[in-house]
């Protein structure tokens, strides 16, 4: 370092006379800042490609979606403003607006119109996800041809079959209108030349990802493609006024398979669950904006195709002359619909060390909790050592707490070898403490049962309204549950009892 031999110091960059800073450390500084201005607009971004969400560092999981390793980067941002511009139709008063074309239109089938509400509305975009084989393009083709039979267009595209598959379908389950138009295509330009060729009210697209569009980079089914294929659909709905059914696919975890920004999209989210080796089809509603999100609609999938099940809990049910150990009825609710249900169970002696629990259509952590309560607060202690079969009837899943009740009744019943009362129903969910708690919609659930001819139900404390003619027994514990069984073997009896026996 030289020293400028007039009073002045040296600095790290330049000379400093008098407190002032000479032009090499001006422009140095200069170029620091400009450097880090440079480095700021060339940093990457970063998207997650299930849901959409941007940040500008790479994260393991996105915070968004709670998904694991889908941040992927998207390049750097260009920053862009928007003026304001011309508007295409002037805002009203909230009165003032027509309401009459949200007004939804009958689908011709009763069961999806509850789900969805009335029926479909003009404009409106619905998205029925379903695994494979579950009867999703069955049920569709099946509302294209109802709403053609009203002198409707309706443009039918699939993009996963031929359309002389689809043909041979809509021969099986009788199908077939002059006004039901069929078209194979995987292009999205020509799908949208196909609605400017036909103007059909309903369009029904078969899969949303299995069509893509020659404009967009990227496969079929990725983010990028899927939102340029449903918003394209999107804005031609709208514009059109036309309902649009859109199938899509789910993942192994049963999650609707695409970036989660589809279903933000979409108007009507539905979805399609059954056992393929079951009869049963429900549709349940999972976002809706045009109704509510707690109805679900039961169908009945046959060779002849598929048909709504106004009364479906007769598919739950074995009609037997005499009461079977190990059976125990209740009254489940999907959505606002009570379903009657039969829970049966099963024990023997077990064979091996570790005894086997197997369940089908029960959750395995609430038949054990059950079992642990029966030993524990019942006193059943035969069922420790025995293997534990329990399942429902008619493929239904039962998964809500007010079933707790009629699994331990089963299971107690089982391990006794004494049937319960006949005509009767158990409602309640039962705790570690063994004390049954009150579930929603128990007179629903009353009514229902009392509707299909059963006489006698075990409940919990304060039942309200009691359908005429019920025989309705509060129960507080397990304990009180318990005594509904003709006499209580040597397995139930307390261990007190059981010594001084």
């Amino acid at each position: 370092m030289r020293n400028s031999g007039r009073g002045g110091r040296t600095t790290g960059t330049g000379w400093a006379y008098g407190g002032r800073v000479s032009e090499p450390t001006c422009t140095v500084t200069t170029m620091a800042a400009r450097t880090s201005r440079s480095s700021a607009k060339d940093r990457p971004s970063y998207r997650c490609s299930e849901c959409g969400y941007t940040t500008a560092k790479w994260l393991g999981r996105c915070p968004e979606c709670q998904a694991w390793g889908t941040i992927e980067e998207t390049g750097t941002p260009a920053v862009r403003t928007t003026a304001a511009g011309r508007v295409s139709t002037a805002a009203l008063p909230i009165g003032q607006v027509d309401g009459r074309t949200a007004t939804a239109r009958s689908t011709g089938v009763e069961e999806l119109d509850r789900v969805l509400g009335g029926g479909l509305v003009p404009g409106a975009v619905v998205l029925l996800a379903g695994e494979p084989g579950v009867g999703k393009s069955t049920l569709l083709l099946d509302v294209a041809a109802k709403a053609a039979s009203d002198d409707h267009r309706t443009l039918y595209v699939t993009a996963e079959e031929s359309a002389s598959q689809v043909r041979l379908r809509a021969d099986r389950i009788g199908a077939l209108n002059d006004h039901l138009y069929l078209t194979a295509e995987t292009d999205l330009s020509a799908v949208l030349g196909h609605l400017d060729a036909v103007k059909p009210s309903l369009l029904v697209l078969d899969s949303v990802q299995t069509v893509a569009s020659p404009e967009i980079d990227g496969a079929p089914g990725g983010m990028a493609q899927v939102r340029e294929v449903a918003g394209a659909l999107i804005r031609a709905s709208k514009e059109r006024a036309m309902s649009t059914l859109l199938v899509g696919h789910v993942t192994k975890d049963g999650a609707i398979a695409g970036p989660r920004l589809l279903e933000h999209l979409v108007d009507v989210v539905l979805s399609f669950e059954g056992d393929r080796h079951a009869r049963l089809r429900l549709v349940r509603g999972v976002k809706n904006r045009y109704g509510a999100t707690d109805e679900v609609g039961c169908f009945e999938l046959h060779d002849e195709g598929i048909t709504g099940l106004a009364d479906p809990s007769g598919l739950f049910l074995t009609r037997r002359a005499e009461a079977v150990p190990g059976t125990c009825l209740t009254v489940t609710l999907e959505g606002r619909r009570p379903l009657v249900a039969e829970v049966q169970a099963l024990t023997v002696d077990s064979q091996i060390p570790s005894p086997r629990r197997t369940t089908s259509g029960l959750e395995t952590s609430r038949v054990s909790m059950m079992l642990a309560v029966l030993e524990q607060r019942g006193r059943i202690t035969a069922l420790g050592k025995r293997d534990i079969y329990s399942a429902t009837v008619g493929g239904v899943k039962l998964t809500e707490p007010a079933a707790d009740l009629a699994i331990a009744l089963a299971l107690a019943s089982a391990a006794s070898d004494t049937p319960l009362p006949k005509n009767l129903v158990a409602i309640g969910e039962v705790g570690l403490a063994g004390e049954v708690r009150r579930v929603t919609g128990v007179q629903r659930r009353l009514a229902e049962a009392h509707r299909l001819g059963f006489t006698h139900a075990l409940v919990p404390a304060d039942p309200g309204k009691v359908p005429a003619g019920m025989k309705v027994t509060e129960v507080a514990d397990m304990g009180d549950a318990l005594r509904v069984l003709p006499r209580r073997s040597r397995a139930q009896a307390p261990q007190g009892e059981e010594q001084r026996r």
